[in-house]
């Protein structure tokens, strides 16, 4: 039987093992070089140019980076193609430490809050790797579904990257994802439903396009989502009138577009509002339940597949519905623009503008209406709440996702350093 000394004695060494043990982690951390993690000046063609000053919004170090993107050696040189990650892939330790992947978690408030991702991609493979790269943590988890329209190199890069990882993997189910059609949104259903399979521990999901790029650290995205307390971010606006027929008349696909019918559709299910939004959504586990296990909202998604672009109203209308998990109520004072979320930055050209405008005009280009981001772009992207913005291209500029990577990866060790 212990008397209250020999309890006392014992409990001292047990501490002080502890004390120990975190002592002997301290010091292993301080003798181990991790300077390699640093997205230095490293001798790649975008190096050439100052990073810290493009940021700041230095003039002249921009206009030199738009000039160097133009030309054609500049672009030769950064290009990498889909053979070269299938090469570099046949060593998945050289290939995890050539390209710096974060082999561990940086803090326990990370660890504690691991993050979800789904990321649709059909092309672009260097894209989508240095996305990965950017937002890749050991206990995050991330389903890349591969549209089955995707080249065979594009499919076979994208398979060899992704098997150097355990956390990493192919959607159970692919789509031949077709533009506005619900193929779309059941790419991202299929990524959800494995995810939401292979691990309880995730937080909240995020969808991605391979051309998204991230504008926070790991840490400050886990802070930003702990800041919703359990509720969602996503685009949610009453319906403009000039919008319904996407939902109220029957589309179908065909030949490998979508094709307006004029067919009427029933109402919605269980006399549902419809909302306006966007595809990106950043939303917890318990909003993934919903979708996956709810009966109104496996009838709202039935009810969807055969309308024009679904995956810009079923989460917006979701979200507003009765019971969900961080439901928004109904009226329109309660609506939230893209602007007012954190889920993704986008640049319409309608909306840009010297001054009264949303945001300041592209200092890049656009494709279908939407702003490529150059180097110009950064220094007032960096200034949003946003988690992600869209969209990157490093055939068009690939400094400009340089420069991010560097910013958020040198901002992100620091901050290790004190964690």
């Amino acid at each position: 039987e212990l008397n209250i000394c020999t309890f006392i004695n014992l409990f001292c060494k047990m501490i002080s093992s502890y004390f120990t043990y975190f002592i002997l982690i301290l010091i292993s951390l301080s003798l181990i070089d991790y300077s390699w993690l640093v997205f230095g000046d490293d001798g790649t063609p975008e190096d050439s140019c100052n990073c810290d000053n493009i940021i700041v919004g230095d003039i002249n170090e921009i206009d030199r980076a738009k000039i160097l993107t133009i030309t054609k050696v500049f672009k030769n040189q950064t290009k990498m193609t889909d053979e070269h990650y299938i090469e570099l892939t046949q060593d998945c330790e050289r290939f995890r430490v050539t390209r710096k992947y974060m082999p561990f978690t940086l803090s326990a408030e990370e660890e504690a809050f691991p993050l979800a991702y789904s990321i649709v991609v059909h092309h672009k493979v260097q894209n989508f790797e240095r996305l990965l790269r950017s937002i890749y943590a050991p206990q995050n988890f991330y389903c890349i579904h591969v549209d089955k329209k995707a080249s065979e190199s594009t499919r076979a890069a994208i398979n060899a990257t992704v098997s150097c990882f355990d956390n990493v993997f192919i959607a159970s189910q692919l789509e031949e994802v077709v533009y506005a059609s619900w193929s779309r949104v059941q790419a991202d259903i299929n990524c959800m439903k494995d995810l939401y399979q292979i691990s309880d521990r995730w937080k909240y999901f995020i969808n991605l396009c391979g051309q998204d790029f991230p504008m926070k650290t790991n840490l400050e995205m886990v802070r930003a989502l702990k800041g919703l307390h359990g509720g969602n971010s996503l685009e949610t606006e009453t319906m403009p009138s000039n919008k319904e027929y996407r939902w109220k008349k029957r589309h179908i696909v065909k030949n490998g577009a979508i094709q307006y019918t004029n067919e009427a559709k029933k109402p919605p299910p269980s006399r549902i509002k419809m909302f306006s939004g966007g595809a990106y959504i950043v939303v917890s586990r318990a909003f993934i339940r919903f979708v996956l296990e709810d009966p109104k909202a496996q009838e709202l998604i039935s009810w969807s597949k055969d309308t024009y672009s679904p995956d810009e109203f079923l989460w917006a209308t979701m979200q507003r519905i009765p019971g969900v998990p961080g439901y928004i109520r109904a009226h329109h004072k309660f609506d939230r623009s893209d602007m007012n979320t954190i889920s993704r930055l986008i640049k319409w050209a309608g909306h840009e503008g010297e001054f009264d405008a949303v945001y300041p005009p592209c200092q890049g280009t656009h494709v279908r209406a939407i702003c490529v981001y150059g180097v110009g772009d950064l220094q007032w992207m960096l200034q949003q709440d946003h988690l992600f913005a869209n969209k990157f291209d490093t055939d068009f500029d690939p400094i400009a996702i340089r420069c991010l990577e560097k910013h958020l990866r040198n901002k992100a060790l620091q901050a290790w350093v004190w964690v």
